[in-house]
């Protein structure tokens, strides 16, 4: 099969991804983290805050010097992004007589996974007086930091990133990487897909938490792939970094700029060749690894080897043609405790309950979900206000003063642009591949869309991981701010795409539908939880 089917298969034909009459060996599940042992450790404060209020924009509009963070704000920065938050129990099904389901057991984070599998881990760069210097692994089943390899890595980080970043001024670099089998061995080849995905949900968090945090952020998705994975010795075949988010203190820091007085480029060979091999001793459970072809073949397609692959992107907004156009209300940003919105973020299935939505609710959700998605990134580099790659459409049931029917909305002018009227329950019902959930009982159904091409023709094979990272970020944006609105999401692969694609007309302007998030009202499912925080 060549990368290009794979994609397409990937996207609109998921089921030949993987073999049909493979049954899933539980007994050889990895765990949902990675666990290094034999490597000197250094625990987190586990007293974690449990509000985070946004603190940008507070104050008396002067600008504050910011102090450098603590190893103690650290850890609760990495606890809010990415730790094990709750201990959920709870029956998936009653049964009529007095048999129940076997109990289920989670430990939630605040970001979703698919198939609650986490194949996303992440390291830090830190350069703190209160631990050595060096590369550091984030172990979130102990909350604790792995010290990895010891020394100060700003030139050699800096390097790998195409001198596009003053490490110098960052107290640390955050590094997002994907572990290969940990969803593998579930979904087969369609893990690509979801490995992507995961990855932006996790950059999303990351964002969110950062700005209460009042760091700084820009996320480079474009960087000297086998130097950092030789920095946090990866063997390739098993994780690749798919993402780095230098993190500074200092507003005025430059980020994504180009050097022009040098135009040598630098290559993943020589940057390695400073540094020594290191290889660590990590626990994940499984006592066989497959093989997985298809990811390795394409993971080394979208590698970068020099920084003379690196390229801006980033393009000026522009106005959408306006045509059967709903102008929604101008309504205030939502206000909200975001440790809060993420406590009480909750996926349903059968457990939505079809409620009214007011057309104020509709706009104040759109237009967070949008506004709050805004980032630093090295494709738009210093584009002031870039046009997101990524777009909200969606099929709107019983909104009070708007008509049901498949919608486009436009950002920049706060509108709904009517693309097919009437109720789109039943054909998007009918596209389920799965009857988890009752679509009849959901007033929105919203999808992310992006380009057909996903930046295939500017980045290679690299460009379908950033489109699906991006729809994972937006899609973050989505679960919290609709929690922060007193409604669930469930984020949706098993649905027909090209059915979808044809309700919004969406093929003919080289666009497709990359997931499918159902929002409303809903209850919750029986369960008992208690946090993971002191």
């Amino acid at each position: 099969m060549s990368l290009k089917e794979f994609l397409y298969h990937l996207q609109y034909e998921p089921d030949k991804t993987k073999p049909q009459d493979v049954e899933v060996d539980w007994e050889n599940a990895p765990l949902p983290y990675k666990l290094y042992r034999h490597l000197p450790v250094f625990p987190l404060a586990s007293d974690v805050p449990l509000e985070l209020t946004d603190k940008q924009g507070q104050g008396n509009g002067q600008e504050q010097e910011r102090e450098k963070p603590t190893l103690r704000d650290i850890g609760y920065f990495l606890w809010h992004t990415f730790g094990l938050a709750q201990l959920s129990h709870s029956v998936i099904e009653q049964y009529t007589g007095d048999k129940w389901e076997s109990p289920l057991h989670l430990c939630r984070r605040f970001v979703p996974s698919g198939g609650g599998l986490y194949p996303s881990e992440m390291y830090l760069y830190l350069k703190l007086e209160e631990v050595p210097y060096g590369i550091y692994h984030y172990d979130a089943a102990h909350h604790r930091l792995i010290l990895l390899r010891e020394g100060q890595f700003d030139s050699y980080v800096s390097k790998a990133l195409g001198n596009r970043c003053d490490i110098t001024s960052c107290f640390a670099v955050a590094f997002v990487s994907t572990v290969f089998w940990k969803n593998f061995f579930k979904y087969n080849n369609f893990s690509y897909r979801l490995q992507g995905l995961d990855a932006g949900l996790l950059l999303g968090q990351l964002c969110e938490v950062a700005k209460r945090f009042d760091f700084e952020t820009g996320v480079y998705f474009q960087f000297l792939d086998r130097a950092l994975n030789h920095l946090l010795g990866f063997p390739e075949a098993e994780e690749s970094v798919y993402a780095v988010i230098p993190l500074a203190a200092d507003s005025s820091i430059e980020w994504f700029y180009q050097d022009t007085n040098n135009k040598t480029p630098i290559s993943s060979a020589e940057l390695c060749s400073e540094l020594p091999n290191i290889k660590h001793d990590h626990y994940m459970r499984s006592g066989k690894v497959l093989d997985y072809p298809m990811l390795t073949q394409i993971n080394e397609a979208s590698i970068m080897n020099s920084t003379f692959s690196f390229k801006q992107l980033g393009r000026e907004q522009g106005a959408v043609p306006q045509t059967d156009v709903h102008v929604l209300p101008q309504v205030n940003r939502l206000t909200y405790d975001l440790a809060q919105a993420c406590r009480q973020r909750y996926s349903p299935e059968i457990e939505f309950v079809l409620g009214s939505v007011s057309q104020s609710d509709l706009a104040a959700l759109l237009q967070e979900v949008m506004i709050s998605c805004r980032y630093r990134n090295d494709l738009d580099g210093s584009t002031e206000s870039p046009m997101s790659r990524a777009k909200l459409i969606g099929c709107f049931y019983g909104v009070e003063g708007i008509r049901d029917g498949a919608y486009l909305y436009d950002e920049i002018a706060h509108t709904l642009q009517l693309i097919r009227a009437g109720d789109q329950r039943p054909w998007l019902q009918n596209g389920m591949s799965l009857d988890n959930v009752n679509l009849f009982q959901v007033p929105l159904i919203i999808h992310v869309a992006g380009d057909q091409g996903h930046l295939h023709a500017e980045l290679g094979y690299r460009g379908y991981r950033i489109q699906q990272m991006e729809a994972g970020m937006l899609v973050q944006r989505l679960l919290i701010a609709a929690s922060a609105s007193g409604m669930g999401g469930r984020p949706l692969l098993g649905f027909d795409v090209s059915s979808v694609n044809e309700r919004y007309g969406l093929t003919p302007l080289g666009q497709t539908s990359l997931i499918q998030i159902p929002v409303g009202p809903c209850r919750s499912r029986s369960r008992l939880e208690g946090s993971l925080s002191q």
